[in-house]
């Protein structure tokens, strides 16, 4: 039987050899707790600062900005609830998008529901992206947030972060961008960005699940989420998950030395399933923006189907794929990014996310579109649609 083609990365991807390498000192004889005065705590202590300074590294900022938490959900709650809690005296206003992953949606639903915030949720164009000029008008003397993503995880479009930076640096208010999808796959250079506040999960970049990292602008005070301890400079309590840090550590790295090479490879697979798709399989509709994409993103709408059975049947031929976020698999809705780009329901139910990987090949788009277009006509053959 042929091994299963993966294509299902923005939901996670496996953790590399290298990676796993790094990591298994940090179980064994470098097991201490790295907040420990004695020598068993030394190993692991440095080992922690090593990958601080490695994800460092691959943001173009200072180590101190690093903060290490359990993953991009966590950063997300933190960047947005920390931000309230410490500005409310000064506003009770945040600025973001209807295109946001969950873990940003909800948290500022949260703010709402029990603290009294107000939230502007803004529209996107029919590519996904957000316009840096609706930002600054949504922007009031209240505003004490923007969160804006730096790429979609279900289109893969990527947002305008530099000029939403611009905007928010011209008005004093504070910027954070989910970079959980964007950060290993294109550049993405906080000071240039001007963003005060960013996410990064590490099982999204061939890391371990787990582990995460907030990005925290030197300057910016932010309340912590986690209490109980002085744990990272006491902006997050609780014992480092010293293995994940450093497993995190390692894979940061190596996406910062192979990310044009990386880019450049998922860009041409991506490029060729599309054509494929386009002249193989009719009516058919690319979601997102046609080149400010992620390289390795492709989301497809099939007109007339139900793309969950598509997903099923693709997953008997040895497939993984996805309709969109794995966050919300289980939620029957059509997806509120497909929708809020324009997408009707129909048109969104029938959306098929290609998420490619470094070890995707030619050979895995071949055995695929042997497979997809037969799917497809198939379910199209049997749909009252």
């Amino acid at each position: 039987m042929n091994k299963p083609v993966y294509l299902d990365h923005n939901a996670t991807t496996p953790v590399r050899p290298e990676v796993l390498e790094a990591m298994l000192p940090m179980f064994r004889e470098e097991f201490g707790n790295p907040s420990s005065v004695h020598a068993c705590g030394g190993g692991p202590r440095a080992r922690r600062e090593e990958a601080r300074a490695r994800v460092a590294a691959l943001l173009g900022c200072c180590p101190v900005e690093v903060v290490f938490t359990s993953g991009g959900t966590e950063s997300d709650n933190h960047a947005i609830k920390g931000t309230a809690f410490a500005l409310r005296d000064k506003g009770t206003h945040i600025v973001t998008s209807r295109v946001e992953h969950h873990a940003v949606l909800h948290t500022c639903r949260w703010l709402e529901q029990r603290l009294g915030f107000s939230v502007t949720y803004l529209g996107v164009g029919a590519d996904g992206r957000v316009d840096p000029e609706a930002v600054r008008a949504a922007l009031t003397p209240q505003t004490v947030l923007v969160s804006v993503m730096a790429a979609n995880n279900e289109t893969g479009s990527v947002n305008p972060i530099a000029a939403i930076g611009r905007v928010c640096r011209e008005r004093g208010v504070l910027f954070h961008t989910d970079a959980v999808q964007a950060v290993g796959k294109i550049p993405t250079p906080v000071a240039e960005w001007g963003v005060d506040l960013l996410s990064i999960s590490a099982h999204k970049i061939y890391g371990p699940k787990g582990a995460g990292v907030i990005y925290i602008r030197e300057g910016v005070a932010i309340d912590p989420l986690v209490h109980g301890g002085g744990h990272e400079i006491g902006r997050r309590a609780g014992t480092e998950h010293t293995s994940g840090i450093v497993g995190l550590g390692k894979a940061a790295e190596l996406a910062r030395l192979e990310l044009a090479a990386e880019a450049a490879h998922l860009t041409s697979l991506r490029d060729d399933l599309w054509e494929r798709i386009q002249a193989q399989i009719p009516d058919v509709l690319l979601n997102g923006h046609p080149t400010e994409r992620l390289p390795n993103t492709l989301n497809v709408s099939f007109p007339r189907i139900e793309a969950e059975s598509a997903l099923m049947l693709l997953d008997r031929q040895g497939f993984a794929v996805s309709t969109g976020s794995a966050c919300s698999s289980e939620d029957q809705e059509a997806s509120h990014v497909l929708t809020a780009m324009g997408r009707t329901p129909l048109e969104a139910r029938g959306a098929i996310r290609f998420s490619l990987g470094r070890d995707n090949t030619a050979a895995d788009i071949d055995r695929l579109m042997a497979h997809l277009p037969g799917i497809v006509g198939k379910l199209r053959a049997m749909s009252p649609l």
